[in-house]
């Protein structure tokens, strides 16, 4: 805190929570993400740039979508959530087209097959950054099937991060929308 004003501590347990509660009481944990926040001199704080979308295939996957989305609203981004839009229920996704379609960032978060983001692509014309994870089952070798598969997309204009790394998409939208604001 000594170095900045905000603070991410990533896949901690609630024990380390309890220890950085005691020096710093405005920490804040979620733990379904298992991430803690901390940020000092919020009385005035900045306006929230918008633009970013976390889209979760299924609710087991929401661990790593509630991290990027954490993670990308700490770094000044409104962050829009939508859920359970996998392709097992793919008619939930096209509810929320207009959702999509508003977004200059989507983050799509799915384990099994992987296959979210390469439908999100075949849809909209922004960045997608696929969030493989290790949820599965039967032959999706915690993960690595999807991750294969969003690398394969032929969706143009997904980019892919490691399993499990909600952290690394959500700091990468951000990025990509603060820059956008700058300009």
């Amino acid at each position: 805190m000594a170095r900045s004003t905000k603070v991410i501590v990533t896949r901690a347990e609630l024990k380390a929570f309890e220890d950085v509660k005691e020096i710093f009481p405005d920490a804040k944990y979620d733990d379904h993400a298992r991430i803690i926040t901390i940020e000092q001199n919020v009385e005035n704080p900045i306006p929230k740039v918008p633009g970013i979308l976390v889209a979760c295939a299924g609710t087991s996957d929401l661990p790593v979508a509630t991290e990027a989305a954490i993670t990308a609203e700490m770094m000044g981004c409104e962050v829009d959530r939508i859920s359970d839009v996998g392709v097992a229920g793919i008619h939930r996704l096209f509810d929320k087209l207009d959702r999509l379609l508003e977004s200059k960032v989507i983050i799509a978060v799915a384990g099994m097959e992987g296959a979210l983001p390469s439908v999100i692509g075949g849809l909209v014309d922004v960045p997608i950054i696929a969030v493989p994870t290790s949820i599965g089952y039967g032959s999706s070798f915690h993960g690595l099937t999807a991750l294969l598969a969003m690398l394969n997309s032929c969706a143009p204009g997904i980019s892919v991060v490691n399993i499990d790394n909600g952290f690394g998409a959500g700091y990468l939208a951000a990025n990509i929308i603060n820059s956008i604001n700058r300009n």
